[in-house]
């Protein structure tokens, strides 16, 4: 029999930390540059992107199921929170293009949050910082979508 609630905290931490190392480790500069442009290779930067993501996951999620010896069969499960979290971190990471932005837009209070801290017009160097609305509101799809649910239905 299946522990569901040790099988879900293994898998949400091992999640919650490839996330980090995936967005930021593993993600090369180009593509985070790239991967919201509306253009073939922002297209392709943002799938080798979430590739990148996923695999991450995947490593973690493997080490952390054999050490802590809580995996079970996860024939089903695996691959459909793997596929759950690469597809809605895919619909943020295209940014002007992607469900997120257009979903905070439509949310009364998120579209002013959504440009938060960002630069002025043209003045790119205007606040070099990652701690933009949009960044805050990426990070929290990516955490709920690719930790939280993901991790729910590997424990399923």
């Amino acid at each position: 029999m299946t522990d569901h609630g040790s099988l879900f905290a293994t898998a949400a931490i091992a999640l919650y930390a490839a996330h980090h190392v995936g967005d930021y480790w593993v993600q090369s500069d180009s593509w985070a540059r790239e991967k919201g442009m509306p253009t073939i290779d922002g297209r392709l930067a943002c799938a080798l992107h979430v590739l990148s993501y996923v695999m991450t996951q995947l490593v973690f999620l493997a080490a952390a199921l054999i050490v802590t010896g809580v995996g079970p069969d996860l024939t089903w499960q695996l691959p459909t929170a793997l596929l759950v979290s690469g597809v809605t971190h895919w619909t943020a990471d295209r940014r002007e293009h992607g469900l997120m932005f257009w979903l905070a837009r439509k949310i009364p209070g998120k579209a002013n949050f959504l440009v938060l801290g960002a630069p002025r017009g043209r003045h790119y160097d205007d606040n070099p910082t990652l701690g933009t609305g949009a960044w805050a509101l990426d990070q929290s799809w990516h955490i709920f979508w690719g930790v939280f649910v993901a991790a729910l239905i590997i424990a399923a």
